[in-house]
């Protein structure tokens, strides 16, 4: 667990900020991703992996549980927050986990000011949120293709077929 990292894996805005300015200063690059991460399965952690690999530390903004409700609907997310961040911050590919509770990353991504955004390759990059912010740091967007046929929704609809 990274210094500063509270023990379900959350650290602040405050201390990823001051992680990433620090990293930054010796010289690192630092990506940033996000999601809610419900149930965390193989095409999730090929995304953070290659995210991972577009810089020298991945922050990861994980979406609140109200967040999830706003996006997802009321029966989202199955996981609580606590738990989907701490089996997140448990991935050597991630370094750092941050709560967010707006429907969209983008004040988190401002916060941070990462040098990569990365975004699955299902979103256009004139669509990708915080990608202008980024970018004009001269920052870049990666887009990461997604593993076909694996998400958390077609997971529960399975879920669903065979056993309700």
């Amino acid at each position: 667990m990274n210094d500063g990292q509270a023990r379900n894996g959350l650290v602040s805005w405050e201390a990823a900020a001051a992680v990433v300015r620090k990293a930054r200063e010796d010289g690192q690059q630092i990506a940033f991703t996000n999601g809610c991460f419900d149930i965390l399965h193989a095409g999730h952690v090929r995304y953070l992996t290659a995210a991972r690999a577009t810089a020298d530390m991945l922050v990861v903004g994980l979406n609140s549980d109200a967040s999830v409700r706003m996006i997802k609907g009321p029966r989202r997310p199955l996981n609580p927050e606590t738990l989907r961040a701490e089996v997140l911050s448990g991935l050597c590919c991630v370094d750092w986990v941050v709560l967010f509770e707006e429907p969209d990353p983008l004040a988190l991504i401002t916060a941070l000011q990462p040098d990569v955004l990365v975004k699955g390759a299902d979103w256009a990059e004139d669509r990708i949120i915080g990608a202008d912010i980024v970018k004009q740091r001269g920052g870049r967007v990666e887009r990461i293709a997604l593993v076909p046929a694996i998400s958390t929704s077609a997971l529960i609809d399975r879920i669903r077929e065979r056993y309700c």
